[in-house]
């Protein structure tokens, strides 16, 4: 059973997971034919349906940082989940990373914190699933890129990155060291909501535009 969420409605299959409770909503308005809340417990909103492709799919809030996401990851595991892709923000550390840009995460970076519970070294670069990862590189194309992300469980605030390390959350490195634990196949499709350099940080409106086509690519990647 699980120990956080309170499903009042079947669990599909296939899962995006969004921290914010209000992007779970929007995505679930925007994907889903029919949306059903499924959980409300703990405030963490999440919506079961089908999509227009008529494939089931689970919308389903995080909360903010590692620990929460995990804990969410492992009850949705036991309700059948098996394969999820994140649809998050991130802040980069160079321009080169456009405000609104979308990027597929190949691997995230274990920082000291949650990561290790779920059996990540510090340091260690937990890779995304290779064939979804790789998928969403293709629907992509030219609109997106791909990176590594450091994940940590609070804001860092550097003033440089970390070596080989483009952008910075809070979820991503231990979403995925959790998912491997548990034999989920995962990956994550980041927006660029701030920019470290320079301060910029995207508004609402963009903000939401980048998250609906965030959702259509890993909505068509989980609808095969």
């Amino acid at each position: 059973m699980p120990s956080h969420l309170r499903p009042t409605a079947p669990i599909a299959p296939d899962a995006i997971l969004a921290g914010d409770p209000g992007r779970a909503l929007l995505l679930a308005q925007e994907l889903l034919t029919k949306p059903k809340m499924c959980n409300h417990a703990r405030g963490l909103w999440g919506y079961s349906g089908e999509t227009s492709a008529g494939c089931p799919l689970t919308i389903q809030s995080t909360g903010i940082g590692g620990p929460s996401a995990a804990l969410v990851l492992k009850d949705l595991a036991t309700l059948g989940l098996r394969r999820a892709v994140r649809v998050g923000t991130a802040t980069a550390f160079g321009s080169d990373c456009g405000l609104g840009g979308l990027l597929a995460v190949r691997g995230a970076t274990a920082t000291p914190g949650s990561a290790q519970a779920y059996g990540a070294g510090i340091d260690e670069t937990v890779p995304a699933d290779p064939e979804l990862t790789a998928r969403l590189e293709a629907e992509l194309g030219v609109e997106g890129r791909n990176a590594t992300v450091a994940s940590f469980d609070a804001p860092p605030g550097w003033q440089s990155p970390p070596p080989g390390v483009d952008v910075a959350d809070m979820q991503t490195a231990p979403l995925l060291a959790c998912a491997r634990s548990l034999g989920i196949r995962a990956a994550a499709l980041l927006i660029v909501m701030e920019i470290a350099a320079t301060d910029e940080r995207l508004e609402k409106a963009g903000l939401e535009e980048a998250e609906k086509r965030a959702g259509w690519i890993a909505s068509g990647l989980l609808s095969t």
